[in-house]
């Protein structure tokens, strides 16, 4: 009998390690505005690097891909360069994409943005700090246990959420962001 708890409870851990983290506005919630200093990228957008703004605010009524991350590793790179793509070939219907850098340090964040964009070579997409960078803006609800948050919107609303635990982001999960950015301009 105690085997069988036992089994239970590994079980049962198992599928909370792996259940999906809910982060960010969620489908059908309006992306209400924030304030961010822009680092890098999407020298198309008109916003000088360094510039205190709502970049959401900036991006009007276009379609968006809007992503918080806690770190930038090449899983995020991946992902972001399948989004950059995605912009690239979406550039007649306005689809944009922005990067916000959260974490304890906004300095030593900006920092690590800057390098990663060059290192990677993404050019289309805005990296950007949020004013609340340690878990992005309180309204937004970005959940401290999720690594990365995509939110697709269209005119603020918001028509796909993901949201990865650390080490969850996998091919399959950045197929299926790519796949909710795409339907933003069908």
């Amino acid at each position: 009998m105690r085997f069988a708890y036992a089994m239970a409870a590994v079980v049962f851990g198992a599928a909370i390690a792996t259940a999906e983290v809910t982060s960010g506005p969620q489908v059908g919630e309006i992306v209400g505005a924030f304030t961010v200093t822009k680092v890098t990228g999407n020298p198309d957008d008109g916003v000088a690097d360094g510039r205190n703004l709502c970049y959401r605010c900036k991006m009007g009524q276009r379609p968006v891909v809007m992503v918080f991350a806690r770190s930038a590793d090449e899983k995020l790179a991946k992902l972001l360069k399948k989004i950059e793509e995605e912009v690239e070939e979406h550039q007649a219907e306005k689809l944009a994409s922005f990067v916000n850098m959260i974490g304890t340090d906004a300095e030593s964040l900006k920092k690590a943005a800057a390098e990663f964009a060059t290192t990677h070579g993404i050019k289309r997409i805005a990296f950007v700090v949020p004013d609340d960078a340690k878990n992005g803006p309180p309204d937004l609800k970005i959940a401290p246990d999720a690594e990365v948050t995509v939110i697709c919107y269209r005119g603020g609303k918001v028509q796909a959420n993901h949201a990865f635990a650390k080490g969850s982001l996998s091919d399959e999960k950045i197929a299926a962001v790519v796949k909710a950015s795409c339907n933003l301009v069908d």
